[in-house]
């Protein structure tokens, strides 16, 4: 059977997942941060990593994000040939001196709606 042999019933876009807040679009930051194609990271990755929890000071969510996006640039560079990449970013999630945790993360670059590249960064048990 061939891709002919079917008729598509049902398709979620990229596009979709943005408006329904399963992707959240950082692709603005990306260009700022030198990327070239379309970045999202899902909603999990954005709650694990972008999102301040409250009572957590000294952090924004711009300067959260920039990290995240800062070693993500890091990871893509030392990967060469693949079109799925692991990474990991500390994250202060409350006001203590300790050194925080890693999460980690992975980035595919994939077709987006119309088959041009896009990123995508999510937690690892999402697909």
């Amino acid at each position: 059977m061939t891709g002919r042999d079917f008729d598509i019933i049902h398709a979620y876009t990229r596009r979709q997942a943005i408006e329904d807040g399963v992707l959240v679009d950082v692709s603005e930051m990306a260009r700022e941060a030198g990327f070239v194609y379309p970045v999202a990271l899902t909603c999990g990755a954005w709650a694990e990593c972008v999102r301040v929890p409250a009572g957590v000071g000294g952090q924004d969510e711009a300067g959260r994000l920039w990290d995240v996006l800062q070693v993500l640039r890091l990871a893509i560079r030392g990967a060469r040939g693949t079109d799925r990449v692991a990474f990991a970013v500390r994250v202060q999630n409350a006001d203590t001196d300790e050194l925080p945790p890693l999460v980690p993360l992975y980035a595919v670059c994939g077709p987006g709606d119309d088959a041009e590249p896009v990123l995508t960064v999510m937690l690892p048990h999402e697909d």
